[in-house]
């Protein structure tokens, strides 16, 4: 059964893999960086500490690196040495001959679970319940998916070590959440939850429009995803 299993997994993974284009090569290698979104994490930083007061706010601010951190370590210095499965890219996977590699880049030795899903997903769970907005949800989770996606396209990753890792991140992500707001609550006057659904407003003229805080992280991070298609066309070009 499970080599029955782990054969689907590597031809779904060569499926997908298989379908590249120059100018995705160019797109997955830059969305999947991590020093380029630290500008849509340091948003987060601002949100915090506009919708609660500074106690609650440097509650989360510590949480969040310590739900990331012990996802990506759980993944990378537990799971992988102990199920030691190979990534696609790697020289001594006798499916590595099949793989598209772009830029030469292979990762690591094991890929299972994947940190990036696993890292991606604890993120993205603990600010859907932190912010508790649908429209907030939804650009997350779609960030997380594509965040997953491109390690699959990159060859790195099996689809079931995304799978897993996704599960695993979103699990520490939702008891960090629950324990971080445990927490906050007893370090903090009520007043700080009183405004559950945050709004600011914006200035123009003499017209002002409302907003909500967290669409300040997806207008963030669309810009940066548009930023990473302009860079990606000049550089297929």
């Amino acid at each position: 059964m499970l080599d029955f299993l782990i054969d689907i997994d590597s031809q779904i993974f060569l499926f997908f893999n298989g379908l590249h284009l120059p100018y995705f090569d160019h797109f997955m290698m830059a969305f999947t960086g991590k020093l380029i979104w630290v500008p849509m994490y340091a948003s987060i930083l601002y949100i915090l500490f506009r919708r609660f007061g500074w106690k609650v706010a440097l509650c989360y601010t510590i949480a969040i690196p310590l739900v990331i951190f012990c996802t990506d370590q759980l993944c990378a210095t537990i799971i992988r040495p102990w199920v030691e499965r190979l990534r696609p890219t790697n020289l001594d996977n006798p499916i590595n001959s099949l793989v598209h590699i772009v830029d030469g880049y292979r990762g690591g030795k094991y890929g299972f679970p994947s940190c990036h899903a696993a890292n991606s997903f604890a993120l993205a769970t603990f600010l859907s319940f932190l912010f508790a907005k649908r429209r907030f949800t939804i650009f997350i989770l779609i960030w997380a998916l594509l965040n997953s996606y491109t390690r699959l396209y990159l060859g790195v990753h099996y689809p079931g070590d995304l799978i897993i890792g996704a599960i695993v991140g979103s699990s520490i992500g939702y008891l960090g959440y629950r324990l971080a707001k445990s927490i906050s609550k007893l370090c903090a006057c009520s007043r700080d939850y009183e405004h559950q659904y945050f709004y600011d407003k914006l200035s123009i003229g003499n017209t002002a429009i409302s907003y909500q805080l967290s669409d300040i992280m997806i207008a963030n991070g669309a810009f940066i995803t548009f930023a990473i298609s302009i860079y990606s066309l000049f550089a297929w070009l």
